[in-house]
């Protein structure tokens, strides 16, 4: 029901309430009726649900097959060293799966924090009373008495207004406070009328700045506005990032790997068995199964997840050291393919905070000291400014002359006024002087000049000629079309102190001059968008300001030089989504325009395949910042609701801040795709070296080994590439595009000659490790007939080579992952971090080997001096044959 577009008498006679408000028993039955008049919690999931969610990753639900398959295996086999491959399994699933209920980061908060917005009790008429009730029992008719500094509690019609102001930036996104009236307005052929512009109508969530009136209540609690906003919020999806989806794609792709590897292996070993005429017996089936296990461990890696992690955490932890405070951990990811970023006008782009920023009048200090002395706002001691933004913009330009309001005053003490009207367009104040009293008039410049009958020039008082009065209106046009609030300041003298009534104060002015304010740009913002046009980063404005200033702040920034590609609120009501998915690209302002359009056009940019960011700070920001792939709030002016649904918030309310952190997104995407070319690669080769053994007739590698290179040896020298510094040029570079997979450009093929190098020299190592422990030449067939059972001595000191060798060709290997392309040699800078994990891994790998309790848990042979130093020869061979390749790649 369009409410503002009806008569205050039709809207209350529909309510069936009269000026008397309602009876107390028609209130319990409206409230019986509605409910209450709060916001609809969201549902939340429990900690368990959460906890089993993580468990739900088809790579996690194969490690816990492995573990169970471990332990059975260790009870039936009687022995009791299988229990720590449980242990180690087990303990690298919960570890995973608490890390993951600690980083996720969920917006339920946000319902909460709206609530609060919410007034706490409002002052209501009831039985022709006035009575404070709780905000939440307002009903549907009740009339609520609003005076500046209240919050209104529900969505009213007004039906009383004496110059009240609503400040409602929250919900429209416009900065300066909304005159409101009481009559019908008429929606000028349209048949609607946008939100900013319903002037007798005051929502919840908004307040009172200026003035007092009474309102009729015409919808509470979900039905309002911010209800709307509270119930798009719960009904926005929280959705994958595109590392997320390319991960988990990649987690499907190995677990069908692995099965199959697995099942086929398997398969293979009860048929070569049959086939050789062993008997098939629990014990062998069970020992089947562990090969099957270890290939299921060696192709899943492990630290994968908790690399991705700690790496955007480190991340998060060097944006907050730039003003950026990261909420979710994927967005620091999402940032680096962020192709759209809508950003809201008001205290995002611009300071939020109204400046007088031109004059015209031949006296200054004249014209700061009327426009200071004509309005309420008050200059406190510390400099601040209390009032309504554009009277505190008035009082702070006067401040800047060094005209102190506060000393103005005890000069011309204020004796009477004439208090501000829509009607009237301005207001008068009355002050007393040595001389008698003098009387200042600001206002709207049309209504104010055609009352001034002469004009204060060059320090003369002469009569206004159709000459003057021509330059005036010129100069008010030319700072109206630079999207000024253009304000008029006149004066008038009397010997003896006037009557406050308006029509004998406000008539034979002397006009003073003219204000142009604005809420003027962050002068940072220019670079900043500047900086994203080279990114390939494309800036929307989206405001509920006019769309004459959203305009001129655009052409400012330079986010459009046509008023073409600017489009309002009202227009966008008549596309169609078809029309608005074709013609979207033409536009890169949208003004006048309400929450559901900012979400609209979020998902338009979603539609077109765009990774969509959305910054802003107000209520009326939220949904579409949850709906965006990435949503910004702001930490100094942002309200509760959007920080806590954002993904990412900026301390410094700067939204050049974004551009440091889509830097640091891009560097840290590209260094987590070398973590994973590098950690793949790895898994490559010892699943490639569990395969040739199996096929051999050998056991190469036990499941523990391998979850020790996997989580400990890899894991250190993963985290460490995921610290070096970025390229040069990373913002240079156009957005990489979010369905490019993470095999794009050459990585698989990478992954599958490095993995079958490391495997060709594992397979070295475990042959030359069971002759050199011979201490005489061997044939292959005799050293594949080598086993656990045959010759157990070789058989360790083999085995113990593969595991050094292969543990160390993949630390050294990480050299080589600093760069796809270019030499380790010509890299310049030293990655220390990596430096220091190659001699923690080096340092692991031969306590594991060395230390009697951690060998024989491991079933490692006490190599020697040679044995082991051949294995790190062999081991280092990678970087040669990589820079060889990369030489090749490179012509």
């Amino acid at each position: 029901m369009k409410e503002y577009l009806k008569s205050k008498e039709s809207v209350m006679s529909d309510l069936g309430v009269t000026a008397n408000g309602l009876t107390s028993s028609q209130a319990d039955s409206q409230l019986q009726k509605f409910g209450k008049n709060k916001l609809a919690e969201g549902k939340k999931d429990s900690l368990f649900k959460r906890f089993l969610l993580q468990l739900a990753d088809p790579m996690i639900i194969i490690l816990i097959v492995a573990a169970v398959i471990s332990a059975i295996t260790a009870t039936f086999g009687g022995e009791g060293e299988g229990y720590a491959d449980v242990i180690i399994i087990m303990f690298v699933v919960l570890v995973n799966a608490i890390l993951g209920v600690y980083q996720e980061s969920k917006a339920e908060k946000a319902i909460e924090a709206l609530q609060e917005i919410a007034a706490a009790t409002s002052k209501v008429i009831r039985d022709g009373k006035l009575v404070e009730v709780k905000s939440e029992d307002i009903v549907i008719g009740d009339i609520v008495v609003l005076e500046a500094g209240d919050s209104v509690p529900a969505d009213c019609r007004i039906i009383e207004s004496a110059s009240m102001k609503i400040e409602e930036s929250a919900l429209t996104g416009e900065s300066v406070p909304v005159s409101k009236i009481a009559d019908i307005i008429n929606p000028l052929g349209s048949d609607d009328i946008p939100l900013g512009d319903r002037k007798n109508m005051c929502y919840m969530g908004s307040s009172v700045a200026y003035g007092r009136g009474k309102a009729v209540v015409v919808a509470t609690g979900m039905d309002t506005e911010m209800g709307k906003i509270a119930d798009a919020l719960t009904k926005a999806k929280d959705e994958e990032t595109p590392l997320q989806l390319k991960l988990n794609q990649l987690s499907k792709i190995l677990s069908f790997i692995v099965l199959g590897i697995c099942l086929f292996i398997f398969a293979f070993d009860v048929v070569r068995s049959l086939i050789v005429g062993d008997s098939l017996t629990l014990q062998s089936t069970l020992s089947f199964f562990m090969v099957a296990v270890s290939l299921a461990v060696a192709a899943i890696p492990e630290g994968l997840a908790a690399v991705v992690t700690i790496v955007l955490s480190i991340g998060v932890t060097k944006m907050s050291k730039r003003n950026a405070v990261i909420r979710k951990l994927t967005a620091v990811e999402t940032l680096g393919c962020t192709q759209i970023i809508c950003s809201d006008k008001t205290g995002t782009l611009t300071q939020n905070k109204m400046t007088v920023v031109e004059h015209r009048g031949t006296d200054e200090k004249l014209l700061a000291t009327a426009m200071a002395l004509c309005c309420d706002a008050e200059l406190q001691k510390d400099g601040t400014v209390k009032g309504e933004p554009t009277e505190a913009a008035l009082v702070a330009y006067a401040d800047t002359l060094g005209l102190k309001k506060y000393e103005i005053e005890k000069t011309f003490p204020r004796v009477g006024e004439a208090p501000f009207d829509s009607g009237r367009k301005m207001m008068s104040t009355v002050h007393k002087t040595e001389n008698g009293f003098v009387q200042y008039t600001k206002g709207a410049p049309d209504v104010v000049l055609s009352l001034c009958t002469s004009a204060y020039l060059d320090g003369t008082i002469v009569p206004m000629t159709d000459e003057i009065r021509q330059a005036i209106i010129d100069s008010n046009k030319e700072m109206a079309d630079k999207a000024l609030r253009v304000l008029c300041a006149a004066m008038r003298t009397y010997k003896e102190q006037p009557d406050n009534e308006a029509s004998s104060l406000e008539k034979d002015l002397c006009y003073i001059g003219l204000t142009g304010m604005i809420d003027p740009v962050r002068p940072e913002v220019v670079d900043a968008i500047k900086q994203c046009k080279t990114a390939g980063i494309r800036p929307i404005m989206i405001t509920g300001d006019h769309k004459d200033t959203a305009v001129a702040i655009a052409k400012q920034l330079g986010i459009i030089d046509d008023n073409h590609k600017a489009i309002t609120g009202s227009e966008l009501n008549k596309m169609s989504d078809e029309e608005l998915d074709a013609r979207i690209e033409e536009f890169s302002v949208y003004a006048r325009v309400q929450p559901e359009h900012k979400v609209r056009i979020v998902q338009t940019w979603k539609r077109k395949g765009m990774i969509t960011a959305m910054t802003g700070d107000g209520v009326n920001d939220a949904p579409s910042i949850k709906n965006a792939d990435i949503g910004v709030g702001m930490g100094i002016t942002g309200t509760d609701v959007t920080k806590n649904v954002a993904d990412m918030v900026l301390a410094d309310d700067n939204f050049a801040t974004i551009v440091s952190a889509v830097d640091e997104g891009r560097r840290i995407y590209d260094n987590i795709r070398n973590s994973i070319q590098f950690l793949l690669s790895s898994n490559l080769s010892e699943v490639l070296s569990i395969f040739f053994a199996t096929l051999l007739g050998f056991t190469l590698f036990e499941p523990v080994h391998l979850l020790w290179v996997n989580l400990i040896t890899d894991c250190f020298p993963a985290l460490a590439l995921g610290l070096e510094k970025g390229d040069p040029d990373i913002m240079k570079r156009k957005p990489r595009d979010s369905k490019e997979g993470i095999f794009a450009g050459g990585l698989g093929a990478d992954c599958a000659y490095q993995g079958i190098m490391v495997t060709v020299l594992t397979l070295v190592a475990y042959v030359l490790g069971i002759v050199m422990a011979n201490g005489s030449p061997m044939s292959l067939k005799e050293v594949f007939a080598v086993n656990d059972v045959t010759a157990p001595f070789l058989h360790q000191n083999g085995m113990t080579m593969a595991f050094l060798t292969l543990s160390m060709a993949e630390i050294f290997h990480s050299f080589n992952m600093r760069s796809r392309r270019q030499s380790i040699a010509k890299m310049g800078s030293i990655n220390w971090y990596l430096v220091g994990a190659m001699a923690l891994s080096l340092f692991l790998s031969t306590i594991v080997i060395y230390v009697p309790f951690l060998s024989n848990a491991f079933d490692f042979a006490h190599i020697d001096a040679r044995e082991y130093f051949t294995a790190l020869a062999l081991a280092f061979l990678v970087i040669p044959i990589v820079e060889i390749v990369k030489f090749i790649q490179r012509k």
